[in-house]
């Protein structure tokens, strides 16, 4: 039989700002690791208020949140706090009964309040000696002193919603002799300590950081309009803090503590600037990983919330970050100047050609699933030092135009019923995001024809692009493309009309043909 846990408390002064606002997502983050440990939450009393309870008042508003079937929470009546809490009293004597009655196996604490409406149930479990476990400094020293069980105990500073309730659920399978794994990242599996290297995945930093080089190709387009020329220092500090963001999404997303890896990301990032992208990329993961294995550490030893946030993210980041300026970082640096000069060496002894090859592997490339571990980090590469990238070019004509031009051409005259209304929205997205080339799989893997012409309108865009030079970056709406290029505004809207024309027509005189066969 699963053990049953309690989870009771408040939004509290400090625990408002760091999740207690949001006690929905908080108690979803404690369904998900309890269930991990196959430990059944059994009873909710959480007191909600409109505002930390610092500043909070008998007058304010609040809501009384309880448990609504498995695993979901939901608030009651919004009322002044000072009626939320007469039904929070009530809870509390139905939780003390079923404490007292063995149907509890141990409680949570977030913030609770010792001497008021959860006096109860506390003074039940203190007789019933029932583990507990929690955050909140001056609650926890107070159900402490009622002569509590206490398990683990740490204050809400630093703490995040997943910090506290690994914690927590660590310190019960510890005391009742579960085996727990805690639940790590937004897919909702189970990850054991050695599957941390498996959320090493270059595809997923890439993309995240793309708003970032996408903002500092915006601001150098900026800086050439009359008058904007002073934005080019904004450009500058964007390219100087890349590797900052690159670092704390990988840390991030690798050592799947949210804010405390994000931390520890930055951290490791601006020690390792010197590295460029390159460098932000490694001492990133190496944060990440650090930041879970310390994290671990931490929680199966006990050590309370707040220092474990302090061990795993500044430490963390710290060791990262000084292995990274001195040994990463000068490495990584010689890394990214020979990649560049590889390429520019490549444009330059002819560019017509580097676009005809480009144009033609791209889609290769990303329906091979290459296109973001080898395309998309020259791409960056590339818009570190410039703001725009030759093959950030291919991509925009060769993948994003091209496709808009078969979603055009089935717009114009579709094969089937239903293709003209499915490429409205695709056109859409498209042109306006420069985005979702996906959109034209359907169509290449239908007909042979298609596909053919793809490939052909392509190497013709990349050709295009070689011939006029163009450098620029897709990820942006097409008509702010050519202003986000090598200043060849003319080059870059010829080498898009192109593209689409060509995957328009080659698609067109496909799906004619297609026809009269079938016919």
């Amino acid at each position: 039989m699963s053990k049953k846990l309690a989870v009771i408390g408040s939004s509290g002064g400090n625990l408002y700002n760091q999740g207690g606002a949001d006690p929905k997502t908080m108690m979803k983050e404690v369904f998900t690791q309890a269930a991990s440990a196959g430990i059944e939450v059994a009873f909710v009393q959480f007191v909600g208020t409109s505002q930390s309870m610092d500043t909070v008042s008998q007058d304010s508003k609040a809501r009384l949140w309880q448990l609504a079937g498995e695993n979901e929470v939901e608030a009651g009546e919004e009322m002044t706090l000072a009626a939320v809490n007469g039904l929070a009293t009530e809870q509390d004597r139905i939780l003390a009964d079923k404490i007292r009655q063995g149907e509890i196996d141990g409680i949570m604490l977030l913030s609770c309040d010792p001497k008021g409406t959860n006096r109860e149930a506390l003074t039940a479990a203190a007789e019933m000696q029932i583990p507990v476990a929690g955050t909140g400094g001056t609650s926890m020293a107070e159900t402490q002193a009622l002569g509590c069980k206490v398990i683990a105990a740490s204050g809400t500073t630093g703490t995040t919603n997943r910090t506290r309730a690994v914690s927590a659920i660590a310190a019960f399978s510890k005391e009742w002799g579960i085996k727990y794994h805690p639940v790590i990242g937004s897919s909702g599996a189970k990850q054991a300590e050695g599957n941390v290297w498996k959320r090493i995945k270059f595809r997923g930093i890439m993309m995240s950081s793309m708003p970032a080089f996408i903002a500092m190709a915006l601001a150098l387009a900026c800086s050439k309009l009359p008058g904007c020329g002073g934005l080019s220092e904004v450009f500058d500090a964007l390219v100087g803090i890349i590797p900052v963001v690159v670092a704390a999404i990988a840390a991030k997303q690798i050592s799947g503590m949210e804010e405390v890896g994000i931390v520890a990301g930055i951290v490791s990032g601006y020690l390792a600037l010197d590295g460029g992208l390159i460098g932000g990329i490694i001492v990133g993961i190496f944060a990440g990983i650090l930041v879970y294995y310390i994290s671990q550490f931490c929680f199966t030893h006990k050590v309370p919330g707040t220092t474990t946030n302090i061990a795993a993210g500044g430490l963390g980041g710290l060791i990262a970050g000084l292995i990274g300026k001195y040994a990463i970082a000068p490495v990584a640096l010689v890394a990214g100047n020979w990649i560049k000069t590889v390429l520019d060496w490549a444009i330059s002894t002819n560019t017509v050609l580097a676009g005809v090859v480009g144009g033609f592997a791209i889609w290769f490339a990303i329906m091979a699933g290459v296109y973001h571990a080898a395309i998309l980090p020259i791409i960056l590469l590339e818009m570190e030092t410039q703001g725009f990238s030759f093959l950030g070019a291919i991509d925009l004509c060769g993948l994003v135009m091209v496709c808009a031009g078969v979603q055009l051409a089935n717009i114009i005259k579709p094969r089937n019923r239903g293709d003209r209304a499915a490429c409205i929205p695709n056109l859409f997205v498209n042109l306006a995001f420069g985005t979702f080339v996906e959109a034209a799989y359907p169509y290449m893997f239908g007909s042979r024809k298609v596909f053919g012409g793809v490939i052909a309108a392509s190497t013709i865009a990349g050709l295009i692009v070689g011939l006029f030079n163009v450098k620029c970056t897709a990820y942006v709406p097409c008509f702010v493309a050519p202003f986000v290029s090598n200043d060849n505004i003319v080059g870059t809207i010829i080498a898009m009309v192109v593209s689409v024309a060509a995957g328009c027509l080659f698609t067109l005189f496909a799906n004619i043909a297609d026809e009269r066969k079938e016919a």
